[in-house]
């Protein structure tokens, strides 16, 4: 499978862009939403469905396009790493990627270029900063389906280059508890991209509550059976988007939180932590460009601009 990816620039045109991060997106992964594209990438073929939500990417993809960044940097909540924050370093990976609870579903065959450089150096500022660090320079090692799925629905041509980072495995057990920690991660992530002149979009693979449904429907896309799991778990992510449309986003260092709480939610991962934190708490509302449920849990694509 063919790619073109875009040359590295050169010192002299780095110096000459301003670097840094221009933007962050909350991007959601369900399988789901792959598998109702239906790129050539991915085996199992669809009818359709999650409209609204794959429409909000499509606005996505062509704001991003419009960006020109030099990477896409992103956090996955299903690139589980026990000991610490790890960082995909294989130059190009490649391969087959399967979902294990939806194999019919998500079946993708990847294949993508690292910025290797940037890469490597968010492993020396992340441990610059502290943090437990380790780079993934094993080649052939299987990309997550998180990963996988933010990226391809953000840039399905796959022409620019990426970065990847692990989700340390504590949140799971300790809820909120390591919401700090993923501050810090934000932060080192921002020191690394600025010293290295990119220009990166962020991208936090995070759903928001994530209780779902345990029965798939004989037919997976047909939306006659789609909706929120339970009404709590609605009003507790419409609460969490009210606060991102009106207020800025210094408020979800008690939303996110509170959500959590209230939730089964999946940014327990801290994806959507470290993403505030790495643009600087933007002053700024959060753009909801889209929200739609996929069997049952909720679901948000949300943009974040940097302003220079």
């Amino acid at each position: 499978m063919s790619r073109v990816f875009r040359l590295e620039p050169s010192a002299p045109e780095r110096d000459q862009a301003k670097g840094g991060i221009v933007a962050g997106y909350l991007s959601p992964h369900p399988p789901h939403l792959i598998y109702a594209d239906n790129p050539p990438q991915n085996e199992p073929r669809s009818t359709g469905g999650w409209e609204v939500l794959r429409w909000a990417y499509d606005e996505v993809r062509r704001r991003v396009r419009a960006m020109k960044p030099d990477v896409l940097v992103v956090h996955a909540p299903h690139w589980i790493t026990m000991v610490g924050h790890h960082v995909n370093c294989v130059p190009h990976p490649r391969g087959l990627s399967v979902e294990p609870i939806f194999p019919n579903l998500f079946r993708y065959h990847y294949d993508f270029r690292t910025d290797v450089e940037l890469a490597e150096a968010l492993v020396t500022s992340f441990e610059n900063h502290g943090l437990v660090a380790r780079a993934m320079r094993e080649e052939g090692v299987r990309v997550d389906y998180a990963t996988i799925g933010a990226l391809h629905m953000v840039n399905p041509k796959w022409d620019i280059p990426v970065v990847s980072i692990s989700a340390n495995n504590n949140p799971y057990f300790y809820a909120e508890a390591e919401l700090g920690q993923m501050e810090v991660l934000g932060r080192a992530t921002r020191k690394a991209i600025e010293q290295t002149g990119r220009r990166a979009v962020l991208l936090a693979s995070n759903s928001l509550s994530h209780l779902h449904f345990d029965r798939e429907t004989p037919v997976p896309e047909d939306m006659s059976h789609e909706h929120p799991y339970n009404n709590s778990q609605y009003r507790a992510d419409m609460a969490l988007l009210e606060t991102v449309r009106t207020k800025p986003s210094s408020a979800l260092k008690t939303a996110i939180p509170e959500h959590i709480a209230q939730t089964e939610a999946e940014t327990k991962s801290g994806s959507l932590t470290w993403l505030l934190s790495a643009l600087d708490w933007p002053a700024t509302t959060g753009d909801v460009l889209g929200y739609g449920t996929i069997i049952g849990t909720g679901n948000a694509v949300i943009e974040w601009r940097c302003h220079d």
